[in-house]
């Protein structure tokens, strides 16, 4: 068992049976595939794979009992081929070892992607029907997983109405009425333990900037305390793996996205495995122990700024490989500045020209200020030399504000001769 040193005397098979007499379920949470998505262009689709086969790796080394995802299996609701070819290749090899617990999120389409879910192995099991959240997977006589698909409460007040009472148009209200169930169903089984998969935004989790907003009403969040009495919820839709306070007694945790999505992700990436207490040991106190497990870093991903010579110098040695924004900080926009960068940078995916130091308090003005163009009797040559400024970090010169004249002066000739 990785992480598990045998004291002397003692075989690893010996360790093996122990932990797994304590911890005797064995749970592999993660989310947020986005299975198609791009990067600034980039095609992911290889990267995808070569986390796909970590995942099969760690299921097998660590004798995983299952296998739940979060939602957000692909990252739009018509995925591309290659997305869905790869979908099915892994979750045919995840099956080889282990039961797959699937859900959908805000970014799939439950229909397509629960399409032939009752014709899958037992193994697979792709639950993406509101009416039959309350129905668990039952891995084991006293361990249930309920996997709640993404609730857009426009819809789903009407699926988990009860009689003529419809729940609130709000992600509050139908992630409620949807535990309600499942503690309904749950009461049924005294005993047992219990998971939750679902796609929320809950609140005190932080947001990375890549997720797509899903607010309704003017909320976008659920309390935590809305998932109340189960032993471990597997969350999805935020791209950061975290910890959420939850009631006393349920662990609470995002997987975060395989592959970082954004610059502004910067912490390692994992999926979580999850560990279920043997029913003695439930009964003495024990409940859910968590260990992140990091996946594999395809490129980093880096953030740099400064002149330009100076990066295509020996400051930008350390990110010739990396997939990089660049921030040039020149007073003057450089000629040919993103040609250059491309050729220095393999994997360049955003450059910016934005001047720094005496140039920046002058160029945040102009950004602030209302455009020229909008003010009433503004000069159109003065409005271009601004923009010129805005661009450059620098007025145009007296021979470029004679071009510009000229322009100008030949466009309104050309208006009035028509």
């Amino acid at each position: 068992m990785s992480g598990v040193s045998a004291p002397p005397g003692v075989s690893w098979l010996s360790v093996w049976v122990v932990g797994r007499t304590v911890w005797d379920m064995r749970l592999l949470h993660t989310s947020d595939w986005h299975l198609g998505r791009c990067l600034h262009r980039v095609d992911l689709v290889e990267h995808q794979a070569a986390f796909g086969d970590h995942l099969v790796e760690v299921v097998r080394a660590e004798q995983v009992d299952a296998v739940l995802v979060a939602g957000d299996v692909f990252d739009r609701a018509v995925p591309p081929v290659e997305a869905v070819d790869l979908l099915s290749d892994l979750l045919a090899r995840l099956a080889d070892h282990t039961t797959v617990v699937v859900t959908p999120g805000n970014h799939d389409s439950a229909t397509r992607l629960g399409f032939g879910a009752a014709l899958m192995r037992e193994r697979v099991r792709v639950r993406t029907r509101v009416a039959a959240l309350a129905e668990p997977v039952v891995l084991a006589d006293d361990v249930v997983v309920y996997p709640v698909p993404y609730l857009d409460p426009t819809t789903a007040r009407h699926q988990l109405a009860v009689g003529d009472q419809l729940p609130e148009r709000s992600h509050e209200a139908v992630l409620g009425a949807a535990m309600d169930r499942v503690r309904t169903d749950l009461a049924s089984r005294p005993g047992v333990r219990s998971v939750v998969v679902a796609h929320a935004f809950v609140t005190g989790g932080l947001l990375s900037q890549s997720e797509r907003d899903i607010q309704v009403g003017g909320s976008d969040s659920v309390p935590a305390e809305v998932f109340g009495g189960v032993d471990y919820v597997a969350l999805g839709h935020l791209h950061s793996p975290q910890e959420v306070v939850g009631p006393t007694g349920t662990v609470m945790r995002y997987s975060g996205s395989p592959l970082a999505y954004s610059f502004v992700e910067t912490e390692p990436k994992s999926s979580v495995l999850v560990e279920l207490d043997a029913r003695q040991a439930h009964r003495r106190g024990h409940r859910v122990r968590t260990t992140l497990v990091p996946t594999p870093v395809p490129r980093t991903m880096s953030q740099v700024s400064g002149r330009l010579d100076d990066l295509l110098g020996a400051a930008g040695e350390p990110f010739a490989d990396h997939w990089l924004k660049v921030r040039v900080t020149d007073p003057a926009r450089p000629p040919d500045m993103v040609a250059r960068l491309r050729r220095r940078f393999a994997h360049l995916l955003v450059a910016d020209h934005t001047p720094q130091a005496e140039d920046e308090a002058a160029s945040c003005t102009l950004r602030s200020a209302v455009p020229p163009a909008q003010r009433p009797g503004a000069d159109p040559v003065q409005v271009a030399g601004d923009f010129v400024a805005h661009v450059t970090g620098s007025g145009p010169s007296d021979a470029e504000l004679a071009v510009l004249r000229s322009a100008y002066e030949d466009v309104l000739a050309a208006q009035r001769a028509a």
